[in-house]
């Protein structure tokens, strides 16, 4: 039988040391198929919990082992504390990984950690106990606090629900599994949804409710521009009451993976191209009904279902980020129609990157007013947008808001 602590430690290991997205590192690793989902929740679990198991780590150890061994730790702990598995089990599949990996000299470190290790207790509050609690790194804890004060607890415990699914046709054999519906059509979470053949047939879709309720909010128009589209499922739903949506992308493999979900769900009105929406492009001045700005952010809104932005978004990123979106904004406000509408929406909860973004772009561009949309999926109404938040907004952290072009 395989070691099940194997095929966890090589996908985390191109997250942890690598650099690389978990849905990426997954994707690329041949895993035993046997355990494939086994393996997938270690990998989601270690990295949802890493400010936690740090911890552990930290308070049994006088030095921090170095990263091969922390990781192994790293796993053996998510699967004592959370999944129930017997010690002895994950104790020796530890040790047995460590001398695999060359690692002899550690593996008696790993036994008698793992044999001994006591669960430290928890500060009893402040921003370093809610960081370690929900294991999210301190600098967004202390942000979040400032910004939703006791409920940034609720933001930042927000399980995800399951997986999205958005329905074309032929729904109904699929309602009898568990899900829960959402206030969009055709759109249901589903606890537990396995991928078949109707998928490839475009009967159906996998797209987050927060991005259906994005698309739920723009006003239908002849001629619409997606200028951050891919992977391409704002796109191909907006292409529903929209004549034409032209999907910008920067780069040449993303702009193919619009193409690809435009051919799968069998959609022709979609073009995409390869451009940089931060760039002038004269052909595009003053050239659609609507512009949507699905802005690159810190994606703090969507971390249940992406629990590697814990560890890879650093606090220093939101300025190189606020710096993107104003540009983003500032560029596209060109290519509107007088009368059309310029829609800036986000993954995040920061109003850093979204009511501040809307602000500072309204202080600069006179020809613009405030437009904000509405939505039936619960949210908070903030003073420049619509914020979508994790906990009530069926795992949603959106930012939405819409500036329309009178002159």
């Amino acid at each position: 039988m395989t070691n099940p602590l194997t095929d966890p430690y090589l996908i985390l290991a191109k997250v942890y040391s690598g650099g690389k997205y978990l849905k990426q590192a997954i994707s690329e690793t041949a895993v035993e198929p046997l355990n494939r989902a086994r393996t997938t929740k270690i990998c989601y679990g270690v990295l949802d919990k890493d400010v936690y198991l740090d911890y552990i780590i930290g308070a049994n150890t006088k030095t921090s082992p170095k990263a091969a061994v922390k990781l192994i730790l790293k796993i053996a702990l998510y699967m004592l504390e959370f999944m129930e598995k017997h010690d002895y089990m994950v104790v020796d599949s530890a040790v047995e990984l460590t001398k695999k990996l060359g690692k002899s000299g550690a593996a008696g470190f790993v036994n008698g950690f793992l044999r001994s290790y006591k669960t430290p207790q928890l500060p009893q509050n402040g921003a370093d106990a809610l960081a370690i609690k929900c294991s999210t790194p301190l600098w967004l804890v202390k942000r979040l606090k400032r910004s939703y004060k006791a409920e940034a607890e609720q933001i930042l415990s927000a399980p995800s629900l399951g997986q999205c699914v958005r329905f074309v046709r032929g729904e109904e054999e699929y309602l009898i599994r568990e899900h829960i519906k959402t206030p969009f059509k055709g759109v249901y979470i589903f606890a537990n949804f396995t991928r078949d053949e109707r998928f490839f047939c475009g009967d159906y879709t996998f797209q987050s409710v927060g991005s259906v309720a994005i698309c739920a909010a723009i006003s239908p128009c002849e001629r619409l521009l997606d200028a951050c589209a891919a992977p391409g499922g704002k796109s191909v739903l907006l292409s529903e009451k929209c004549g034409q949506v032209v999907a910008c992308e920067l780069h040449p493999h993303r702009k193919s993976l619009i193409e690809d979900y435009a051919a799968r769900m069998g959609v022709e009105n979609v073009a995409a191209v390869c451009a940089d929406s931060t760039v002038y492009n004269p052909q595009f001045e003053s050239a659609f009904d609507g512009v949507l700005c699905d802005a690159p952010c810190s994606g703090t809104g969507v971390m249940a279902e992406n629990p590697d932005i814990k560890l890879n978004r650093k606090e220093g990123d939101i300025a190189s980020l606020n710096a993107v979106q104003a540009a983003l904004l500032d560029n596209c406000a060109k290519y509107v129609k007088v009368g059309g509408l310029l829609y800036y929406s986000t993954c995040s909860v920061l109003p850093e990157e979204n009511d501040s973004i809307a602000v500072g772009f309204l202080n600069v561009h006179t020809d613009y007013e405030l437009c904000v949309p509405d939505s039936p999926l619960a949210h908070r109404r903030t003073r420049y947008g619509v914020q979508f938040l994790p906990h009530i907004s069926l795992g949603a952290g959106f930012y939405l808001t819409a500036f329309k072009r009178l002159k």
